[in-house]
């Protein structure tokens, strides 16, 4: 039976931390390893603060959940603003690293699985996955 943790976060960027800390904490009572929470911590941030700067506003909420496996963890953050063409995204170039657009790329290095689903106008929705090794 999986342990489930749900939050609702202001869009505002002062609260990523919180997520970032409820997360990894989750992560450390699951027993993930120390290098596994700050991957996790991480990838958290990137997919909090992606929704904070593209996919919500300061009087909206995000939604995030924390389930808990016996062999995994299962994170989905969710906004119902933003949304983009995820046929669209473009891998970075890391010859020629610039500012921005590097969350995803970060997210899908750290974690074990990512799943992304978006629709323009009605949000997003990020699934990571980290196996307890």
């Amino acid at each position: 039976m999986a342990d489930l943790l749900k939050f609702s976060i202001p869009g505002k960027p002062e609260y990523v931390g919180v997520v970032r800390l409820a997360v990894s904490s989750a992560a450390n009572c699951a027993g993930f390893s120390m290098e596994a929470i700050e991957d996790i911590k991480v990838a958290v941030s990137e997919a909090c603060t992606n929704v904070v700067l593209h996919g919500t506003t300061e009087e909206n909420c995000y939604e995030v959940e924390c389930k808990i496996e016996k062999d995994k963890l299962i994170i989905l953050v969710t906004d119902l603003c933003g949304g983009y063409d995820t046929e669209k995204y473009l891998e970075p170039c890391l010859d020629k690293p610039k500012e921005g657009g590097l969350g995803i790329f970060i997210i899908r290095a750290l974690m074990d699985e990512v799943d992304i689903l978006s629709k323009l106008g009605e949000g997003t929705k990020i699934q990571m996955v980290k196996y307890l090794l």
